[in-house]
């Protein structure tokens, strides 16, 4: 078994912390010790750690105005650009509607020169055609004439005088 050994100069006894004779030193060391930091706390340390919050906190505050101010310039320019836009869109159908309407109003005059053309045309073919009728009917007398007194001669065989086969179309044409 190991027996317990005293090294020479080491004290026997007691923890020294806990060693009521010097209690009062080790107060006085406390005091001082915490006087000590508090002073230097709160002259040096706070100060700085005070000035670096004042710091950012105003930073903050800066940036949040900013931030802000952006933020009100970018609804103005969002504002401006709706605005914008809702006259772009007025005029673009302006200008279709204007554009609707020349294309009607230019489709509107080739037609009435067409129908006038045509209503032209068929006032010409007409006249023509009443013409062409008319001198066909001119004609039907005489054909008709020759034709009886053809048809007659060559059926009685006794030859027929015009005036005769003239005055006998005319009674059957009323």
């Amino acid at each position: 078994m190991a027996t317990p050994t005293t090294e020479p100069g080491a004290a026997a006894g007691v923890f020294p912390p806990f060693d009521t004779s010097t209690f009062t030193s080790q107060i006085l060391w406390l005091v001082l010790s915490f006087g000590l930091f508090y002073y230097i706390m709160s002259r040096v340390v706070l100060p700085r750690i005070s000035g670096i919050l004042e710091t950012r906190s105003g930073r903050i505050a800066q940036d949040l105005d900013e931030a802000n101010r952006l933020k009100d310039e970018s609804d103005a320019a969002i504002a401006a650009y709706e605005q914008d836009l809702a006259t772009a869109k007025t005029n673009a159908h302006k200008i279709a509607q204007e554009a609707r309407d020349a294309g009607k109003a230019e489709a509107d005059v080739k037609r009435a020169e067409v129908e006038a053309d045509m209503t032209a045309r068929v006032a010409d073919a007409e006249a023509r055609i009443a013409k062409i009728k008319s001198d066909a009917m001119s004609d039907v007398g005489s054909i008709a004439t020759e034709t009886a007194e053809t048809l007659v001669s060559q059926l009685l065989g006794s030859k027929v005088t015009k005036a005769e086969v003239a005055k006998a179309v005319s009674n059957v044409k009323g």
